[in-house]
């Protein structure tokens, strides 16, 4: 569960203690997307070398991790450059869950900074922020800040810590907080306060000059910080409470260490994540772009990324026909009638787009397939003999996003779910799961994800179905789980209301997390949409259901795939697998006459020219593309080409046979050349 910091007040949603009421805790996505998508790594290295690439070979079987050790685990790449191996030291940094030192230190920053701001704005309003994976953040009513805003306020930071002022914590009845915040004049205070469910309220002082809401932990004092370990990064706009219709505020973002080797090692892996950021070399390697004359959160796929989504859906395609699914396509576009029934209309509304009025009825873009799916199983009279039945759709959905949330392909508003469900009998679910569960590993293990993070959710305290079900089903979902040898951590009442779930985070090249897989029990849409089968004694019965996603979103996936292999896709993936360069224009005609054959042998091949030859291979480089074929005259008079591999160099003179037949047998088996 996030903890939330409300003007200081920190508590866990779940927590029994806490002064927040759950409406208040909805968080706020705006500039903040990957919150819940992708996770910090324990371990990060420290390097010498300035041009890396991190391996990210593919290895023959998965490994789950247990989340509740991952403080404790360390990442398994290895920093090189074109060439060579690099030794790298190692360093494993601790997280807000592993050390209750960091977690304070974090939450004594974001007050600090607090104190900062209002010392050099003193009209500013101080709202919320929490602590986040890799440091803090605070939202504050005020004019738009600058880079040479965060230069000032974290000089007066450093002051603050110097000072070493010590945190006392103190006790007061609600009317006196009441009084206290008024004559600050701090209206957020006051919302924040009517939240409150429990006395007393607690304050936390900051020597005797700044104080707030708060319920702890703290340093005992601001000389506990070591300020050479924290760093503001950015600031950015944030809606109060993440509603467009209430106040923009300004949100800085800090991170802050234990000490300077920590943050070093951050400011790396930042670094490095900065060079593998989708946004930038998916603009660089001409992959996909979100146009403002078409609006935001809207992907165009360019013909480089078309390919690779074309590779990814032909290949995610095979498999499920060879697993026993039947491919649907359905439409984009419903009646509002069917988003009533299956209740996303009642749950789901602020997330879905305005109704459209077509000859007088109500149509609905599909913010979900399911009920698609449910309507072709419907068609027909299903008997218990015809179970399981599998349906699987590359569907297309759009979903209401904030624009100040939209972030690349990670959040945006129309995307390609890989989604597949499942109708069976109860005796049948741990069997389909374990089916999904080898599925899953099949698809991500082809891509070099091999490392996974699981987490299984039981029934929550609101919740549709009986005990006897609920119990079936997730006993079914651990047996499953534990005959895998996965690994996996149990979310007591984590389920979702219509039934318990695994999750499932792959871990990238860089030790990230990032959520893609999803294998979800339903009770509750057979029920809304009285579906049945025949049993063996010709009486009507209610099928199981269970939704299934292994990708999740395609777009997201993609932009997960670029930042994994930062760019240089193996070869069977990568766009273009050949690039034909000619010494000079007179080999043009015998280039193009190779390029033909690789084409015609369904290799992804295309001609360069026009330039030096050095400069074409640095072009070919930049581009990273795996393999580029140099045509001399040699070459031409031959019928050969000279190979050479981006990160292999030269690879010596071959027939155009022999290299067709090593890229053929290098993207069969997905191998390097």
């Amino acid at each position: 569960m996030p903890n939330v910091i409300l003007h200081g007040v920190r508590m866990a949603v779940s927590s029994c203690n806490s002064f927040l009421s759950t409406s208040l805790l909805k968080p706020s996505f705006s500039h903040f997307p990957l919150k819940r998508l992708v996770s910090i790594p324990t371990c990060l290295y420290n390097s010498n070398n300035n041009k890396k690439k991190l391996s990210t070979a593919t290895p023959a079987c998965a490994i789950a991790t247990d989340s509740s050790q991952s403080h404790a685990q360390t990442a398994t790449f290895s920093l090189s450059d074109e060439t060579q191996i690099e030794k790298t030291e190692r360093l494993v940094l601790p997280t807000n869950q592993s050390s209750q030192n960091l977690l304070r230190i974090r939450h004594t920053c974001a007050h600090v900074m607090a104190m900062a701001v209002q010392k050099l704005y003193p009209d500013a309003k101080v709202t919320i922020g929490p602590w986040i994976d890799s440091g803090f953040y605070y939202d504050f009513d005020i004019e738009p800040l600058t880079d040479k805003d965060l230069k000032r306020i974290k000089k007066e930071m450093d002051r603050i810590i110097a000072r070493n002022l010590p945190l006392i914590r103190e006790e007061v009845s609600r009317d006196e907080a009441h009084r206290r915040i008024m004559a600050i004049n701090e209206p957020y205070k006051v919302e924040i306060l009517e939240s409150i469910k429990e006395d007393p309220i607690t304050i936390y002082h900051i020597g005797n000059e700044w104080w707030d809401l708060c319920a702890g932990p703290h340093v005992e004092s601001t000389g506990n910080i070591n300020r050479k370990a924290v760093e503001l990064e950015s600031v950015a706009g944030a809606y109060w409470r993440g509603d467009e219709k209430k106040p923009m505020l300004q949100r800085i973002y800090g991170t802050a260490w234990e000490n300077e080797e920590q943050l070093k090692a951050y400011l790396h892996f930042k670094e490095e994540a900065r060079r593998r950021d989708h946004r930038r070399l998916g603009q660089d390697l001409d992959l996909f772009s979100i146009q403002d004359e078409a609006g935001g959160g809207l992907v165009f796929w360019h013909p480089k990324g078309a390919i690779v989504r074309h590779i990814i859906e032909d290949s995610w395609k095979k498999i499920h026909i060879e697993r026993g699914y039947n491919l649907l396509y359905t439409p984009h576009v419903a009646k509002a009638d069917l988003w009533k029934i299956s209740g996303h209309l009642d749950f789901y509304k602020e997330n879905m787009y305005d109704q459209m009025n077509i000859e007088d009825e109500l149509y609905q873009l599909r913010p979900m397939n399911c009920p698609y799916h449910i309507l072709v199983y419907k068609r027909k009279l299903n008997s218990y003999r015809d179970f399981p039945i599998r349906v699987a759709e590359l569907g297309t959905v759009y979903r209401y996003e904030l624009s100040g949330s939209l972030h690349g392909l990670f959040r945006v508003r129309g995307f390609t779910q890989d989604d597949a469900h499942i109708f069976c009998l109860e005796d049948q679910i741990k069997d389909e799961i374990s089916g999904v569960l080898d599925l899953t590993e099949e698809i991500l293990l082809q891509f070099g994800f091999s490392k996974y993070e699981v987490n299984l959710s039981t029934r929550p305290e609101k919740a549709v179905g009986g005990d006897d079900i609920w119990e079936k089903a997730t006993s079914a979902l651990k047996d499953a789980l534990n005959d895998k040898g996965w690994s996996y951590q149990l979310d007591e009442g984590g389920g979702a209301f219509y039934g318990p779930k695994i999750d499932l985070k792959i871990e990238d090249a860089l030790g990230r997390k990032w959520q893609c897989s999803t294998i979800q029990v339903d009770f509750n849409l057979p029920q809304r949409f009285d579906i049945t089968y025949v049993d063996s004694n010709s009486e009507k019965k209610r099928p199981i259901m269970i939704h299934r996603a292994v990708l999740g979103s395609l777009e997201r996936f993609f932009g997960v795939l670029i930042e994994h292999y930062a760019g240089d896709f193996p070869l069977w993936l990568s766009p273009v697998q050949a690039r034909v360069l000619p010494v000079t224009d007179i080999q043009l005609e015998y280039c193009n006459e190779v390029t033909k054959k690789l084409k015609a042998n369904s290799i992804r091949a295309e001609v360069s020219h026009g330039e030096r030859l050095p400069k074409l291979i640095r072009n070919a480089e930049k581009q990273r593309i795996p393999l580029m074929a140099v045509v001399g005259p040699k070459e031409a008079e031959t019928q050969t080409v000279t190979v050479r591999s981006r990160f292999g160099g030269e690879l010596g003179t071959m027939t155009i046979d022999d290299f067709v037949s090593r890229i053929k047998t290098a993207t069969e088996n997905r191998t390097s050349f």
